[in-house]
C-alpha cells in the first residue's frame, strides 16, 4: 500500500515538471514578440525616409506622400547672356572686313578701267558687286561671251578671301517681255543667267561650291526706273554679293 502512494506521488510530481519548460517557450515567445515589434518600428521609420526621398525625387515635395524635401531645391544654371557690345564690336569688325574687300575691288575696276560695267556698294545685306549684262550676254541670250571669260576668271580670283562668307548671284532683267523659244519669261531668263555665270566662276578651284548660290529676279528687283532706256539697261544685271558673316547670339 505503501509503495502505490509513493508511486502516485512520484508520477503526479512527473507530470508538473512540464511547466518549466512551458514557461521558457513563453519567454522566448515574448522575447521574440518584442525583438519583431522592434524590427517593425525601425522599418516603419526606414519606410518614411524612403518614401520621403522618392516623393522629393518625382513630386518634388507635395503629392500623396505630403513630405517636405530633404534638400533645398537647386537653383536653375544661369544662362549666360552675350555682352551686345561684344555683338557690336564682332559686327563692326565684320563690316570693316567687307569694306577692305570693296577697296581691293574697287581697285581692281579702276586698274582695267571697268567703271562702266562693274561697281560694289556695301549695303547691310552685304557687299554687292554688280556686272552690266550687256558685258556678258547677248540679248535674250543666257550664254557667257566668249570674249567675256578672261574678266570672268578674274572675278572670280576677286572671291578668293578669307575667312570664307556666303555668297549669292543674283540674276535681273528689265521689264519688256521676252519671246523666243527658249525662255518664256525673264524670271527663267535671270536665273539661268545667274547659275551659268556661277559655272565659270566655279571653274576656279580655290572657291567652295558649297558656300555659293543663285537666285533668279527677273523684272521684281529694280533699281532704276524701267520707262527710260538708261533705267532699263541698269536694271537688266548679274550681282554677286557677299553675305557678312553673322554673330551668334547665346
Amino acid at each position: 500500500m505503501c509503495k502505490r502512494k509513493r508511486r502516485q506521488r512520484e508520477d503526479d510530481h512527473i507530470d508538473e515538471s512540464w511547466l518549466i519548460p512551458y514557461a521558457d517557450l513563453l519567454t522566448l515567445l515574448l522575447a521574440l514578440f518584442i525583438v519583431l515589434f522592434a524590427i517593425s518600428s525601425v522599418d516603419a521609420k526606414k519606410f518614411q525616409t524612403m518614401s520621403r526621398a522618392f516623393n522629393d525625387v518625382f513630386t518634388g515635395g507635395s503629392g500623396v506622400l505630403d513630405f517636405t524635401s530633404m534638400e533645398p531645391p537647386l537653383d536653375p544654371l544661369p544662362i549666360e547672356k552675350k555682352d551686345p557690345s561684344d555683338q557690336k564690336q564682332q559686327e563692326k569688325e565684320e563690316y570693316k572686313s567687307l569694306l577692305n574687300i570693296k577697296k581691293h575691288v574697287d581697285h581692281f575696276i579702276l586698274n582695267n578701267k571697268l567703271q562702266n560695267q562693274l561697281n560694289t556698294k556695301l549695303t547691310d545685306e552685304g557687299l554687292f558687286i554688280t556686272i552690266k549684262d550687256n558685258i556678258l550676254f547677248d540679248s535674250g541670250s543666257a550664254e557667257i561671251r566668249n570674249e567675256v571669260m578672261p574678266l570672268a576668271k578674274e572675278i572670280s580670283e576677286l572671291l578668293v578671301i578669307r575667312p570664307q562668307r556666303n555668297i549669292i548671284i543674283n540674276g535681273h532683267t528689265d521689264n519688256v517681255p521676252i519671246h523666243n523659244s527658249v525662255y518664256n519669261s525673264n524670271w527663267k531668263l535671270s536665273a539661268i543667267r545667274a547659275v551659268n555665270f556661277l559655272d565659270v566662276l566655279l571653274e576656279n578651284p580655290q572657291l567652295d561650291s558649297n558656300v555659293f548660290s543663285t537666285k533668279g529676279y527677273g523684272e521684281h528687283k529694280p533699281i532704276a526706273d524701267n520707262a527710260s532706256s538708261i533705267g532699263r539697261e541698269k536694271n537688266r544685271r548679274v550681282e554677286i554679293l557677299i553675305k557678312p558673316i553673322e554673330t551668334k547670339d547665346s
